[in-house]
Order: C-alpha cells, then structure tokens, then sequence
C-alpha cells in the first residue's frame, strides 16, 4: 500500500468501536431493486442503499410503558443456518429474555417442496390475528408476504434483506442494510493486506478477487463499495471480478478461484455468492497460495476448521442487531411501515469481524486503515457510490478500470 495513502488514512483514526451504535437510518417509500439472497441460501445475501432523500418515520405515540410485543418469526428455512435465520432468531431472543416480547418462531422448511407451506403459514399466521408484528426474511418471500399483506391490512409486518414493494404495503416495513459501505471497509482491508508479504500466502502483486452471485444492482452494491475502498487505500489495486451467476453452484466459483489464484496472483478472494461463493474458499484451500474473505455472517464459525484457518475476516449483516433497532424506534414512537429502513454500520447493521483471524494476521497499519475508512463514512467524509437505482454504468467503468 502507497505510504503517502495509508498516511492519509491514518490521519483519521480515533478511538472508535468497530461495532458502532445508534444513529438514524434513510428511510424511502420508493419501490428499490430485488435484494440478493443471503449466506444461507446466498445474500444478504440481500439489500442495499437507497439512493432516495432521506425521510422522516411516521409519527406516533411512545409505546405503552411495559408493552410486550406478541410477535411470530416465520422461517422459509430452517435454524442452524449460523447466518440470515440464526441472527434474526438470536436478536429476538434476546428480546424476549429482557421481557420485550413473546416469541413464536415457526420453521417452515428451505426446500421448494416447502414453498407451498410458506403461503399457507404465513395466511395462517396472518388470519389468526394475535400477532402485533410478523417477521420474515431474504428474497424468497416478498410474493408470499405482498399477497399476505395486502389480505390482512389491519396485521403489521417486517421483511429483513428485501426490498421488492418498498411502499406497496402501508402495513410493512422492508429493513435493508448498506452493503456498499460494508465493500469499502472489505476493500480497504483487502487492499492493504494484498502486500503484506509479511504475512503468510501473500505475494507483492496487488491483486485480489470478488466471486459475486448474480451481476445484479444488489452484488454489485457490495462490489462498488469494494473497489472503491480497495482503489483508496492502494490506487494500484486490481480486483478479478467474476460472477457465478447464482448462489449454490461452489464448482463453478472454484474453477474461478483457481484462475483468479494461479493466472492472475490473486492471494485473497471475497466471495460474495451465498453457498456458491464458497467454493472459491474451495480453491484457495487447494492451491494453498490465498486467503478468503466471508460475507453476511461470520464465516470461520461455519466452516470446516481447514476453510475457518484460511478465512481473514467476514463482511456481516447483523439482522439480529436490525430487528433489536426496530423495536427500540417501535418503543420510541419511531414506525416505518410503507417505508424502506436502510441500515448501515452506525445502527448497526453492517459491520466486519475483527477478532480471531482479522485480529492475528492484520498489523497495525491495517487495522488503523480500517478503523480510519469507518470513521470517514461514520462522520460523512467519504460517501461510497451505490449501484441501487443507478444506471449511470459506473460500475462497468470501474471493473474494466481494475480488472487485472
């Protein structure tokens, strides 16, 4: 990495929580782009900025002193994913244990002979009519939850990591997360680990990898927001950008990880593609000569200890923290319903594992790089570039611009 750059960076370092806290999210009540899926069955996958004013939430009365919120949690799926589905259920449970609201999580099974039984549960759900907020999640449900929502008009709902009919549905609120912001913070540890020669599998070409899922405005949301912290931190930087083109084929992402390592030098690949992207940690583990980077959940605690031992960090969605935010602005009189929540690293929302492996190989200059690209968005000096809403083909520029 350039001195002069990392110098600039480091100007900006202060005392500052890789976890941060509060702060207001962007609101919009405009219909946004599909969410990709999410690491259990691919991203968090899932959702994005958006680019619309910020506006305000619907004015209303504080919650009742001691009101306990009666919720049901329907998973399109099952519990043990260690991602999308455990961090909502984590978040609400942690809801329940301090007395804020009773819990009824139902699993409705992850396989398309289960998709029936999505419809008729969430009606069901929905028809019973005891339920102060029904929660689901990821792509996969915004057909159930529009046909649902538009039914019982009078049933409050939230969808996490999707944005299909943002404002179609006065009674539901869509909670999406800033993944453009989360990139820049991946792209900046990436670029400064990429010449680390110090540490071990890293080689002094500037190269790194991105295996998305689909080339759609969401993955490539994560990818801007890569490039251009990447490209601050080291101007050289190349990013090998390749798209498996959906989020469960690993064969296809680890003959791309095999190019990207042994053709172009690639010591470290993001794999941004649910379950298919992990077939580039595949490669890396094969060749021996790379490191991986996780997304949406931390990724060296769903991995086999070999793939763990090669993974540097993992890009998070926290939708346990979103869901904990929801019902803190429910109890302040803060609702959202019709409207997009868009949340990123000061709710909350985004953030980056720094203990374990980030911790051990990352020096000191890394770290504070990070540190410092989080203050900047934190505090508005950097405002990273969305793909969400923008046909401007500024994305296309920049991959040409790094491709190796």
């Amino acid at each position: 990495m350039k001195r002069k750059v990392l110098a600039t960076l480091l100007t900006c370092v202060m005392a500052l929580s890789l976890a941060a806290c509060g702060g207001a999210p962007k609101t919009t009540d405009a219909p946004a782009a599909d969410a990709a899926p999410a690491a259990e069955e691919a991203p968090k996958e899932e959702a994005a900025e958006a680019p619309a004013a910020e506006a305000p939430a619907e004015e209303a009365a504080p919650a009742e002193e001691g009101k306990v919120y009666n919720v049901a949690y329907l998973v399109n799926g099952n519990l043990g994913d260690k991602s999308f589905f455990d961090s909502a259920e984590s978040g609400l449970e942690e809801l329940q244990s301090a007395g804020r609201i009773k819990l009824t999580t139902i699993e409705m099974g992850g396989t398309d002979e289960d998709q029936p039984r999505w419809a008729s549960t969430l009606d069901e759900v929905s028809a019973d009519g005891s339920y102060d907020l029904i929660i689901c999640g990821t792509y996969q449900m915004p057909d159930y939850l529009k046909e649902a929502a538009t039914n019982y008009p009078d049933q409050k709902y939230a969808i996490f990591d999707d944005t299909t009919y943002v404002g179609e549905n006065s009674n539901v609120v869509n909670i999406s997360y800033r993944q453009n912001d989360l990139g820049y913070l991946m792209g900046t540890f990436a670029a400064c680990m990429t010449t680390d020669t110090s540490v071990e599998n890293i080689n002094e070409d500037p190269v790194v990898g991105f295996v998305g899922g689909v080339d759609s405005p969401v993955i490539n949301d994560f990818l801007i927001g890569f490039i251009e912290g990447a490209q601050a931190a080291n101007p050289d930087i190349k990013v090998d950008v390749r798209y498996t083109n959906d989020y469960v084929d690993t064969a296809i992402a680890k003959e791309y990880g095999l190019s990207m390592i042994n053709d172009n030098k690639c010591d470290m690949i993001w794999g941004v593609a649910g379950n298919a992207g992990n077939g580039a940690a595949e490669a890396a583990l094969e060749t021996g000569k790379a490191w991986f980077l996780g997304v949406d959940s931390d990724q060296e605690l769903t991995f086999s200890s070999d793939l763990a031992a090669l993974t540097l960090t993992s890009g998070l969605k926290n939708v346990g923290n979103s869901l904990i935010w929801l019902f803190d602005e429910w109890d302040k009189g803060n609702t959202y319903w019709g409207k997009e929540v868009n949340l990123g690293i000061a709710e909350g929302g985004v953030g980056l594992v720094t203990d374990k492996n980030f911790d051990k190989y990352a020096s000191a200059d890394t770290k504070a790089a990070v540190e410092a690209a989080q203050k900047a968005i934190l505090d508005g000096q950097i405002k990273v570039d969305t793909t969400i809403g923008d046909d401007s083909g500024k994305i296309d520029e920049l991959k040409k611009a790094v491709q190796p």
